[in-house]
């Protein structure tokens, strides 16, 4: 992301300040945009060597991938029925990749400290672009399955409700975006304040908590995208 939609302030008591501008385009570049190239990078990175020599029987880090696909495809399965859970795997395992790695680089040294270092889903410009993405794949999924017959569901069961269907659809992606920002921020400046007061011992068991919550938020926002999804394209069918 490009630019956060609100300046907030980070984990450490900085305030987020461009780091350079794309020449031309005058399009600023934020710390927690340079982190998310790095992420990126990094998953590419690890796919690459996952399937540079792919093995029936697989062994190394293509059995670590394997493990963790299967583990995805599982909890996709339970949310969406195995044929959808198949069909949109890609997009959803992205999602919980990236945003658990993204949750996890705040526990590194230097987060927040570094130049060009921030934990990306502690800004809210990444999580809302990350809720934006959701929001229009639910849509052109559910198009894309049902065709027109997709917005029939926008005026059930009542034409009357009409506005407030509308409303819905807009609330979900806000409430992804913010649910994700607000739980990464606050345990990123909770730990920042017990390293500020308490430096040894006692923030170990708030990094221990970020651990869990990182995955959990990354598991909610995953699993939530499955369920908007599913429920888009089986409408369409109604």
């Amino acid at each position: 992301m490009l630019g956060p939609l609100a300046a907030a302030e980070t984990a450490g008591g900085h305030a987020s300040t461009a780091l350079f501008t794309i020449p031309g385009l005058g399009l600023k570049v934020f710390a927690e945009t340079t982190t998310s190239w790095a992420i990126m990078l990094l998953i590419m990175v690890i796919a690459f060597l996952a399937t540079r020599r792919v093995r029936l029987i697989p062994r190394g880090i293509q059995n670590l991938m394997e493990m963790l696909f299967e583990a995805l495809l599982g909890l996709f399965e339970s949310a969406m029925g195995p044929h959808q859970a198949r069909k949109y795997f890609p997009l959803l395992a992205t999602f919980f990749i990236f945003i658990i790695i993204s949750n996890y680089s705040g526990l590194l040294p230097g987060a927040g400290v570094l130049t060009g270092f921030m934990p990306p889903t502690s800004n809210w410009s990444i999580t809302a672009g990350l809720a934006i993405i959701v929001f229009f794949s639910v849509h052109y999924f559910g198009l894309r399955e049902g065709g027109t017959a997709y917005l029939k569901h926008f005026i059930q069961p009542s034409p009357v409700l009409l506005p407030l269907n509308v409303l819905e659809e807009f609330v979900k992606p806000l409430s992804l975006s913010l649910r994700l920002f607000g739980n990464i921020f606050g345990e990123e400046l909770l730990l920042a304040v017990f390293l500020g007061m308490i430096p040894f011992l006692v923030p170990i068991p708030i990094m221990a908590l970020s651990l869990l919550f990182g995955f959990i938020q990354a598991f909610v926002f995953t699993l939530l995208a499955a369920i908007y999804i599913s429920s888009a394209t089986e409408a369409g069918h109604h």
